[in-house]
C-alpha cells in the first residue's frame, strides 16, 4: 500500500530553488536599476562655457570658478572655452558649440540665449585729460577746454580695449547729443597701452567701459593727471534718454572719489549710461541643471571672492518677464525658491514606471494562469478520478481489482507531484488531495481484510466505471 503524501515533506526543493533565484534576480534587477538610476542623475555634468578676451577679468574668474566647482566636487563643473571677446562669446552660444556663455548686454543677444547670472555691472567713463604745464602757450590747450560731448565734433577719441562693443558704445552716446560719429576720428588702444598713449597725448578725449573699481580704468584716469589739474570727466545728462532708446543700457552713476586720487576723481557724482555682462546658457538645457549650477554658483562666490574680488559683482537675473534677456527657468526657479526636488523632478516616472510594474506583473499572472489552465483541468479531473476510486474500492469483491485500482492511484500520485513541481497546482490543493490519497489507503485496507484469504478469489471482479 503506498504512503500518504506528507505536503510539507513533499515541497518541491528544485521549485523552492528556482523562485529563490528568480526572486534573488528580480530584487538584483530593481536594485541595478536603481544604482544606474541614480549614478546617471548624479554624476557630474560637464558645461562648456564660452569667455575671452585672453588675459581678461572675465576670462580669470571663470577660471576661478572652474577650480572651485571642481575642488568641491560639485554637480556640475565647468570647461571654459575661450574667445576673442564677448561677440565671440555670443556666436559660439548661438551656434551651439557651448553650453553657457559670458556675452554683453549691449551686443546682439543670440535667441538661444537666456540669462543665469549678471557677471558685473558697468558704466561709461568718458573724460578729458589735464593738460600739461609744458604744453601751455603752445597751442596745446584745446583738449582742456572740451567740457561737454557736443564739443567732441572732430576731435580724437581714443577707446580702451579692441572690442567694437565700445565703439558702437561711444557711437550711441556721441548720436544722442547730436555729433556725427563719421566727424569723429575713433583710435582704439589696448588696455596694456593706455596709459603709455594718454602719457603721449595721441587723443583729445578717452572712453572706458568697465566695472567702477576697474583697475585698467583708474591707471588710465591717473595718467591723465597732470600738475595743471586734475581730468575732466564728462557728464552724460540723457543717460535716461538714452535708456529709454536702447533698453540694453540703464542710466547709471560714477560716485565721487571712485577712481582715487588727491583731490577725489571725480570730485562729485558724475551721471552716465551703464551695461552688464551675463552670463547666460542655451536655453535647451534642462532646468534642473541650470538651477543646479546657479545654486553652485552663489554657494562658492564668497571662497571665490578671497583670491579674485570681482566675485563681489555677480548677482541674481532679472526675473521680470520684460528683461532684456529672459531668465532661464532654472535660474528662476533657483532665485524665487521653487527649485525642485529629485522626487520633484522624477515622481511621475516613479509612479508610472510602478504602474508598469503592477501592470506587468498582472498580466504576467494571467498569462501564467491561462497557461496552467489545463494543467489544473487535468489536475481536477484526477482528483474526481480518485473520489470514484475511493468509492469503488469500498464495493469492490476482487483483491485483484483493489490491486489495479491501487495501481493507478500511483499513477495519479505521480503526476499530481510532476505538476506540483511544474507550479501548476498549489500546496493547498496538494493537500486536499493527500486527505484523499488517504482515504483512498484506508479504503483498499480495510476492503482487503474483509475479503476470504485464499489463492481462489472470490465473486466476479468489480470494474469502476470511467477513464483517467
Amino acid at each position: 500500500m503506498t504512503d500518504a503524501l506528507d505536503p510539507a515533506e513533499a515541497t518541491p526543493r528544485p521549485v523552492k530553488r528556482q523562485m529563490t533565484l528568480l526572486t534573488l534576480a528580480a530584487i538584483l534587477a530593481v536594485i541595478g536599476a536603481s544604482a544606474a538610476g541614480y549614478y546617471f542623475s548624479m554624476r557630474p555634468v560637464i558645461l562648456r562655457i564660452a569667455v575671452g578676451p585672453a588675459n581678461s577679468d572675465d576670462l580669470k574668474l571663470v577660471q576661478a570658478l572652474t577650480q572651485g566647482f571642481a575642488q568641491t566636487h560639485s554637480h556640475i563643473r565647468l570647461r571654459p572655452v575661450q574667445t576673442d571677446d564677448a561677440a565671440a562669446s555670443a556666436r559660439a552660444l548661438a551656434d551651439d558649440k557651448v553650453d553657457l556663455a559670458v556675452i554683453r548686454g549691449d551686443l546682439d543677444v543670440p535667441k538661444n540665449a537666456q540669462a543665469v547670472a549678471t557677471l558685473r555691472k558697468n558704466v561709461a567713463v568718458l573724460w578729458v585729460p589735464s593738460a600739461k604745464d609744458s604744453d601751455k602757450g603752445r597751442g596745446k590747450k584745446a583738449a582742456a577746454k572740451i567740457t561737454g560731448i557736443a564739443q567732441l565734433a572732430g576731435r580724437r577719441i581714443g577707446v580702451v580695449g579692441r572690442t567694437s562693443a565700445n565703439v558702437n558704445l561711444l557711437g550711441v552716446i556721441l548720436q544722442q547729443y547730436g555729433v556725427d560719429p563719421a566727424k569723429v576720428e575713433i583710435v582704439q588702444f589696448p588696455a596694456s597701452e593706455i596709459t603709455d598713449a594718454i602719457r603721449g597725448q595721441k587723443a583729445d578725449a578717452y572712453l572706458a567701459a568697465g566695472p567702477v573699481n576697474s583697475k585698467i580704468t583708474a591707471d588710465a584716469i591717473a595718467a591723465s593727471a597732470h600738475d595743471a589739474g586734475a581730468p575732466t570727466f564728462l557728464a552724460i545728462d540723457s543717460a535716461e534718454a538714452i535708456a529709454q532708446n536702447h533698453p540694453s543700457y540703464i542710466a547709471a552713476e560714477i560716485p565721487a572719489g571712485a577712481f582715487g586720487g588727491a583731490p577725489d576723481r571725480p570730485d562729485e557724482e558724475v551721471k552716465t549710461i551703464g551695461f552688464s555682462h551675463h552670463i547666460v546658457a542655451r536655453k535647451e538645457l534642462s532646468d534642473s541643471t541650470i538651477a543646479a549650477f546657479t545654486r553652485q554658483l552663489f554657494a562658492i562666490r564668497r571662497t571665490v571672492m578671497a583670491e579674485f574680488p570681482l566675485a563681489a559683482k555677480i548677482e541674481t537675473p532679472d526675473t521680470d518677464k520684460d528683461a532684456v534677456i529672459p531668465v532661464h527657468p532654472g535660474a528662476a526657479a533657483f532665485v524665487d525658491g521653487e527649485e525642485k526636488t529629485f522626487l520633484d523632478r522624477y515622481s511621475d516616472f516613479i509612479w508610472w514606471g510602478l504602474m508598469a510594474l503592477s501592470a506587468m506583473g498582472s498580466i504576467g499572472a494571467w498569462f501564467a494562469g491561462y497557461l496552467k489552465k489545463d494543467a489544473r483541468s487535468s489536475n481536477g479531473s484526477q482528483h474526481e478520478r480518485l473520489l470514484d476510486m475511493l468509492a469503488a474500492a469500498r464495493r469492490c469483491d476482487s483483491i485483484d481489482e483493489l490491486d489495479r485500482i491501487q495501481s493507478e492511484a500511483d499513477d495519479i500520485l505521480r503526476s499530481t507531484l510532476q505538476q506540483f513541481e511544474r507550479g501548476a497546482i498549489a500546496e493547498g490543493t496538494l493537500t486536499a488531495f493527500n486527505i484523499a490519497l488517504a482515504q483512498f489507503h484506508h479504503a483498499v485496507a480495510d476492503r482487503k481484510a474483509l475479503l476470504p484469504h485464499n489463492p481462489q478469489r472470490a465473486g466476479t471482479p468489480f470494474r469502476v466505471s470511467g477513464t483517467l
